[in-house]
């Protein structure tokens, strides 16, 4: 049986709305999943209807500058204040869920669950995100996010060539149509549906806690010093978390567990969504 996502919002700091969607029974365990940079809730659709499948109650966020989350009028876009709206979000679950985050949604888990409020989540699982991630994997997705940032395109063609240009080993969709959930239609051209202010420098206040790498280890740290397990999902073919990137991370927190998915990128739940939902839902009922 499929269900149906339901929308609800919260107010975040500054008075800022921020959107979220609900699958599954509203009073069962919840899985919370926050995407990466210049993503939406939208990206996590098939993994989080495959957790809700199994008894959950999925939970996807817009961050504040995406999707259909409000853009921050003073340019507010630190990862500690992504957190703060997520514990937000939090405040209308069940108590101590799950978080997944990919990449920037990775980020936003360390600092929540390991600085602003210690206790506050049951287990997290890091997607294709450690600390000190590997920096030629981090400049190719900032050019590929800014590519196109300001001028945007002609037509959802052109939006699928670049994607395909960044990440060739996932096929090229045959119905484009799915691409329009990021992006949004003006003067007859496409713009990714994110505030450009959050990678162009404007920002008054730039999430530049993706920068304190000796921050973010001591945030993992706290984490698993008060007990919260932790899952790193690594893309095997990742360019951001590499090998090496992984095996130093793991070196460093040896209780972490770990999956490699085979045949995935940084874009793991989108790459393989079967092997990816079936390692998050085989860790939460570790810990559930």
């Amino acid at each position: 049986m499929t269900m149906s996502p339901r929308v609800f919002r919260v107010v975040g700091d500054g008075g800022v709305t921020i959107v979220a969607d609900r699958i599954g029974d509203a009073t069962a365990p919840a899985v919370v999943f926050l995407h990466g940079g210049g993503q939406t809730r939208r990206s996590w659709g098939r993994a989080a209807a495959a957790v809700a499948e199994r008894g959950w109650q999925a939970v996807t966020v817009d961050f504040r500058g995406h999707g259909e989350s409000d853009w921050s009028a003073d340019g507010d876009y630190r990862v500690t204040t992504f957190a703060g709206d997520v514990l937000e979000v939090l405040r209308e679950l069940p108590d101590k869920p799950v978080i997944v985050g990919a990449s920037l949604g990775g980020i936003t888990a360390m600092l929540l669950a390991g600085e602003l409020a210690p206790g506050a989540v049951r287990a997290i699982v890091l997607v294709d995100i450690v600390p000190d991630m590997n920096p030629s994997g981090a400049s190719r997705i900032n050019e590929f996010m800014a590519e196109k940032m300001t001028s945007g395109f002609a037509s959802l063609d052109e939006v699928a060539d670049v994607i395909q240009q960044y990440n060739p080993h996932r096929p090229r969709p045959a119905d484009l149509n799915g691409l329009k959930t990021n992006l949004r239609q003006r003067d007859g051209r496409w713009y990714w549906h994110w505030d450009p202010k959050f990678i162009d420098g404007t920002a008054a206040l730039p999430p530049i806690e993706v920068t304190e790498v000796d921050r973010m280890h001591s945030a993992v740290a706290a984490i698993l010093r008060n007990g919260i397990p932790m899952l790193l999902v690594r893309g095997q073919m990742s360019d951001l978390v590499t090998e090496e990137c992984a095996r130093e991370f793991l070196g460093r927190f040896p209780d972490v567990e770990f999956v490699d998915v085979g045949g995935a990128g940084h874009m793991v739940a989108g790459d393989r969504n079967d092997a990816f939902a079936e390692a998050v839902a085989k860790f939460v009922i570790r810990h559930t």
